[in-house]
């Protein structure tokens, strides 16, 4: 089966904490800053895009001078509250400067789990993207606990690619992609078994949760919900754009059922 980034009008971009970050667990906006105009730019070729972000529990961190990822709920939460306004403040300086508008969702699982209010983010998300804003998501983490305690946001950004219809869901972190025994990438993945399960592994970052356990995961939610997943590094030039144009070449691309 081939995917045909032709095809791809509306897109969900999930961004990692990681790529906030140089090799030397500095803060770095570089990596950001160009993920950010590959986005831009597809918004301004007339493609909607859509955008998980992570990274404010890491930007409050780093304003409230923690070395490493608080176990107390107290101070994550209080991370979060400083961290999310440095999210949102990088974003519009990019997206201002190219002429977009972007807009913060804050939501929670309830909004998911709740018809009613899963109906009214989904109104809302489209008609942001009716008048050609960026939405740029992320977890409710100030006042939500389990979201915080037991994931991160790669779960949250295929529920928004099942939310929005989206065409294709784009992960980016600082690993290549999913890797075999011999540690070369696997570019396509016809279907998550447990053989594919057994690949993954956690990992333990100052500034994240979760690994490529999670991403499978959320993969497996996006492709069961008819949505194609690629899991790439942010930090590779231009990875978006490559991935719109040829999906099987970068990452790990799963395919839809």
């Amino acid at each position: 089966m081939k995917e045909s980034g032709k095809n791809y009008k509306r897109i969900v971009v999930k961004i990692g904490s990681s790529l906030f970050y140089s090799d030397n667990n500095n803060v770095d906006f570089s990596v950001f800053n160009s993920v950010a105009k590959q986005i831009a730019d597809l918004a301004k070729a007339g493609r909607e895009m859509v955008v998980v972000s992570s990274g404010a529990i890491a930007l409050g961190m780093r304003a409230l001078g923690l070395r490493e990822r608080p176990k107390e709920l107290y101070l994550l939460q209080a991370a979060a509250a400083v961290g999310q306004n440095e999210v949102i403040w990088n974003y519009r300086n990019i997206f201002d400067s190219m002429g977009h508008h972007g807009a913060q969702v804050l939501l929670t699982w309830d909004d998911f789990n709740d018809h009613k209010r899963y109906l009214n983010a989904k109104n809302t998300l489209f008609a942001l993207l009716k008048y050609g804003v960026i939405p740029i998501i992320n977890e409710n983490d100030t006042v939500s606990t389990e979201e915080i305690k037991f994931g991160d946001n790669d779960r949250l950004s295929a529920l928004v690619s099942k939310l929005v219809s989206a065409d294709i869901l784009i992960i980016l972190s600082d690993v290549d992609g999913l890797l075999d025994e011999n540690k070369n990438v696997i570019h396509e993945v016809p279907e998550i078994t447990p053989k594919i399960k057994a690949l993954t592994s956690s990992t333990d970052k100052k500034t994240s949760v979760g690994g490529m356990i999670t991403k499978i995961e959320a993969a497996k939610i996006a492709v069961d919900s008819g949505v194609p997943c690629v899991i790439a590094n942010g930090r590779t030039p231009d990875i978006i754009l490559s991935i719109i144009k040829q999906p099987q070449r970068q990452g790990t691309l799963f395919l839809p059922k």
